[in-house]
């Protein structure tokens, strides 16, 4: 366990996004089942994994000085 990673590809810190959201929908009356919730931990790290390429790209099509 000595790779580094960044933190939104993480499906621990993403399952906690969805627990607290799950926490405050159901205050606001909304359900999101269980077996739902994995599923949505499953799309968000796809989805900031997909953000994550974007921005090197963007990074390295906005970037000032040439690679070597």
């Amino acid at each position: 366990m000595g790779e580094l990673k960044n933190w939104y590809m993480s499906k621990t810190v993403w399952g906690g996004v969805v627990a607290i959201l799950a926490s405050c929908s159901h205050l606001l009356g909304v359900e999101i089942a269980p077996d739902d919730q994995g599923g949505l931990v499953d799309s968000l790290t796809a989805l900031a994994a997909a953000a994550g390429g974007l921005v090197a790209i963007w990074g390295r099509i906005s970037a000032r000085k040439r690679l070597r």
